[in-house]
């Protein structure tokens, strides 16, 4: 019987009962055929005895036919416990179906038509195996759910990290989860306790990636940056497999690392290319944080619909300039631009208006938000000035507790974030396409001295930071030598 095909008919006939709507208030992503296929090789199986399995928001149950399909194939002694959840009534009948088919090959099955959060809470069950594709969508916070997955010490703002950390507490000792999800629970401020006490719970075994945010749930119009983490509850791994392909239906390429070069106490790096582990290593050899440097990132004051009485066309005396992300141009501000089709000034005679502006001096601003299409993810540029201005929301500014900074400094800053050596380790560290004021805050950047030197020299952004670092021929040579290698790159 060929599980995984029945399985991948039911999915469809599944999404065919869903409309767009009640779909998306659910947060559903059924799992393509292909996906499934690659979760379920991902953790080890044990060759006899019981393997119990648990499906969270199993949908239409392609991942519970993906194991038992490779359980049949590696592991035939091995026997399976499948339990899955799901919510949704409309997708009962073909997960019943998916669950008859593996009852017909000897696996005992359980289907539970139940909320996944309701009925974790509530059970004293415990799983060997925990694979899910968990729902997305944000957390109203002081929400019942909110409140629900408090009850159990668990702080998140979007559901499918409730699952994952649902998940791990379901395990029992040495029991191992595989989730799909956004990467976005890796890095930033939004996740940092739930990544903390995940981690306390479970450790990383294996990371996949995929090159392409658009293939992997192309089919219900996702654009996300999508990862596939396996773990396991009270291991502790030397090291960490890492594997990457451009989508689900490509052949992974993998590589092996130590345990710490991926995970740390802020967050979580995928290096998943030799490329990638270069760019971090490269970036070891930097020691300073902004903070260590007495310099703070803030984000811009001015929220356009809430400031539109201040923002007109015409500049004047007591009129200051509105800078948006649009003004930023080859590493520079150019103030006023004739593309820009917003208001670029400010009103100030209001006195509530002044609390926008910072003082006039050196700045440097990092657009929070860049587009899959652009050449870097880290845009910066300068803004020296003798006029104080006001910064959009949709920038960050580098600033001296509140005021401008050494111009030769903010200069050399500009040069090392618009450096390619930056961009690449910016890439490893963050799962999205935009730069938070905490994203900045925990990178690391080189002296003062260094940093001046970099603002005054004339050589591109590139070969400067080469050129302070002091290896710019070693550093060449491995780039080249890596690009004509077989590494999946971006």
């Amino acid at each position: 019987m060929d599980l995984l095909s029945l399985a991948a008919g039911r999915r469809d006939a599944g999404l065919a009962a869903l409309d767009d709507g009640a779909r998306a208030d659910l947060g559903q992503f059924l799992t393509p055929i292909e996906v499934a296929r690659l979760m379920a090789a991902l953790p080890r199986l044990p060759r006899q005895g019981v393997l119990r399995v648990l499906d969270p928001g199993a949908g239409s149950g392609v991942l519970s036919a993906a194991v038992v399909d490779r359980v049949r194939r590696e592991a035939p002694d091995l026997r399976l416990e499948v339990t899955a959840v799901e919510v949704d009534e409309r997708l009962h009948g073909v997960l019943a179906q998916t669950l008859g088919s593996l009852e017909d090959v000897g696996v005992r099955t359980t289907l539970v038509r139940d909320d996944f959060v309701n009925w974790a809470l509530g059970t004293d069950e415990r799983f060997d195996l925990v694979i899910q594709n968990p729902p997305y969508r944000k957390i109203r916070s002081g929400s019942t759910l909110d409140r629900d997955l408090r009850s159990a010490g668990i702080i998140v703002p979007n559901i499918y990290a409730g699952f994952m950390a649902l998940g791990s507490l379901l395990l029992a000792d040495l029991g191992q989860q595989v989730s799909i999800t956004p990467r976005s629970w890796m890095n930033g401020t939004y996740f940092s306790e739930f990544r903390r006490t995940l981690l306390t719970h479970l450790r990383i075994d294996c990371i996949h990636t995929f090159q392409s945010r658009s293939q992997v749930f192309g089919d219900l119009g996702v654009l996300q940056e999508t990862i596939i983490v396996a773990t396991t509850r009270g291991a502790i791994p030397q090291e960490v497999r890492l594997s990457s392909s451009l989508d689900h239906r490509d052949t992974p390429a993998s590589r092996s690392v130590p345990y710490s070069q991926v995970v740390t106490d802020d967050f979580i790096f995928v290096p998943a290319s030799d490329e990638d582990g270069a760019a971090v290593s490269w970036m070891e050899r930097v020691r300073h944080t902004l903070a260590d440097l007495g310099l703070t990132v803030s984000t811009g004051k001015v929220v356009g619909f809430r400031s539109r009485d201040l923002l007109t066309d015409r500049s004047g005396r007591h009129n200051a300039p509105m800078v948006y992300p649009a003004n930023l141009v080859n590493a520079q501000v150019v103030h006023p631009r004739s593309t820009v089709r917003k208001p670029q000034w400010l009103r100030t005679a209001p006195t509530h208006a002044s609390g926008l502006l910072v003082p006039a001096g050196s700045y440097v601003l990092v657009k929070r938000f860049s587009t899959k299409e652009e050449r870097r993810r880290i845009v910066a540029s300068l803004w020296s000035d003798d006029r104080a201005p006001a910064f959009d929301n949709k920038l960050n500014y580098i600033h001296q507790q509140g005021h401008g900074i050494d111009p030769r400094t903010a200069a050399g800053l500009v040069v090392w974030l618009n450096s390619k050596h930056v961009d690449d380790y910016f890439r490893v560290f963050s799962g999205h396409t935009q730069v938070n004021a905490g994203d900045l805050r925990r990178m690391k950047f080189p002296t003062l001295s260094q940093l001046r030197m970099l603002g005054e020299s004339a050589l591109s952004p590139d070969d400067a930071v080469e050129q302070i670092m002091g290896d710019s021929e070693r550093y060449s040579v491995l780039r080249s030598s890596q690009r004509g290698s077989s590494s999946p790159h971006r």
